[in-house]
Order: C-alpha cells, then sequence, then structure tokens
C-alpha cells in the first residue's frame, strides 16, 4: 500500500480480524448496491470509506424533497438529479481513489443478469418485493453473496444470504409479496433508521469479505426502534422454496 492507503485505512489496519490482508481483500472486492436511497446511503457511504476498490450503483430515480429526511447521501442542491449518479459523486468525494460507476437504470429480470454478474457482493436495500426477487434469484443463479436489509415504521431487519448453496436464500424467507405489503412512503419511517440499518448492511459486509467475526448467513436480525431492543433468529433452508428448493 501507499502511504496514502496506510494512512487512510489506518484504524482497520491494527484490527487483527482485519489487518493487511483484510484491507487488500476490501480494495480488491467488486460490490454492487442495488438502491440509491435510505439504505444504499449509508452502505455506500461506508463501503467506500472503507476501500471497497470498485462499487456499481443500480437507481432509476431522481432526487425528491422528501428523500432527504434520511438518504444522507444527498443535499439539497442535487434536488432534481438522478440519485445513482449523485451518490457517485459523494463517495468519490469521500474516497477518490475506488473505481465507482452508476446505472441510472431500472432493475429488471431483462437486465438483471447483465448489471450484477462479475461482482463479488450484492447489497439490496430496495423497498420493492418485486425487485428484491429478481436481486435473490440472481445471487443465488451466480451464486454471489447477497446482503439484504428493509425498513418500515421503526422497525428493521438485516440478513445475509447465498454465501454458499447450504445457506438460505432471500424466498425461503419471504416466498412470496405479502398480501398488505406497503413503500415507506405508503407507512412512514423514521429517517434515523436508514442509518441503522444501512451501517449494519456495510459492516456485515466488510466481515464477509475480510473474515472477521460472525456474519448474519442464515440469520435474520429485528431491530425494533421503538423499544431499542433486537433479536437474531435462526432461518433455515425452505424445501419449496422456487428459488433453492
Amino acid at each position: 500500500m501507499t502511504p496514502e492507503k496506510l494512512q487512510r485505512y489506518a484504524r482497520h489496519l491494527v484490527l487483527k480480524e482485519i489487518g493487511g490482508p483484510g484491507q487488500q481483500a476490501l480494495l480488491s472486492t467488486k460490490a454492487v448496491i442495488v438502491g440509491a436511497g435510505g439504505l444504499g446511503g449509508p452502505v455506500g457511504l461506508y463501503l467506500a470509506a472503507a476501500g471497497i476498490g470498485h462499487i456499481t450503483i443500480i437507481d432509476d430515480d431522481k432526487i425528491e424533497l422528501s428523500n432527504l429526511q434520511r438518504q444522507i447521501q444527498f443535499t439539497q442542491n442535487r434536488l432534481g438529479n438522478p440519485k445513482a449518479e449523485a451518490m457517485a459523486a459523494t463517495m468519490n468525494a469521500i474516497n477518490p481513489d475506488l473505481n465507482i460507476h452508476y446505472k441510472n437504470e431500472r432493475l429488471s429480470r431483462e437486465n438483471a443478469m447483465a448489471l450484477m454478474a462479475d461482482h463479488d457482493v450484492i447489497l439490496d436495500g430496495t423497498d420493492s418485493f418485486e425487485t428484491r426477487f429478481i436481486v435473490n434469484e440472481i445471487s443465488r443463479h451466480l451464486m454471489i453473496p447477497l446482503v439484504s436489509g428493509a425498513i418500515g415504521r421503526f422497525d428493521g431487519q438485516v440478513s445475509v444470504f447465498n454465501t454458499n448453496s447450504e445457506t438460505p436464500c432471500y424466498q425461503c424467507l419471504v416466498p412470496s409479496v405479502p398480501p398488505q405489503a406497503a413503500t415507506c412512503s405508503e407507512v412512514g419511517v423514521v429517517g434515523a433508521l436508514a442509518g441503522i440499518v444501512g451501517s449494519l448492511m456495510a459492516l456485515e459486509t466488510i466481515k464477509h469479505i475480510t473474515g472477521a467475526g460472525k456474519t448474519l448467513a442464515g440469520r435474520l436480525w429485528i431491530y425494533d426502534g421503538l423499544q431499542a431492543e433486537s433479536r437474531t433468529v435462526i432461518l433455515t433452508k425452505d424445501p419449496a422454496c422456487c428459488v433453492c428448493g
């Protein structure tokens, strides 16, 4: 590493769980973030700061005033700009040494394979079950680990799927679209919750890449923000799962 990199990543390098080999692994990793919104923001900012060498951002939305309550990667002077492009600019400002690419596209079954292949880890922070199912299917097909987070009102959850053929996939947890599924725009969400859940997604990604500790693979972390309580439950493969069963 250059003297500048040694200084930039000094707090990682002194951690025995990461150190030089772990930081080199981060610098060599290719990550794709699906969704540049409330969860994608803290995920992207912390992964850029951590030195993930190659990051692709996929989102076709533009910045609206209502986003600024929780999407801290944007500022008011960016209103109307494409989210993916604006988020890439913020991440580049944090760490200009990275290869950050953005795709102002909506993920679909037609383009998902091309957009997500050739990456080492996928992060999903979208609020659409249909999109989540597509991301999970591609992740399982390519066996690229999937770090997934979700928020609504005061509640959040995080898990890691598809780390190997024995771990459950997202549709083992959510087989189909829930009958009363709603987005944050419909039920509301407290802004700081996005930072909590998005930051944990970034941490799980760093742990997976460096081999530090125990990730949430095969487990689901559930957070109740109103009561400041959390619990972790075991997930198992569904033999009848339409994706991995």
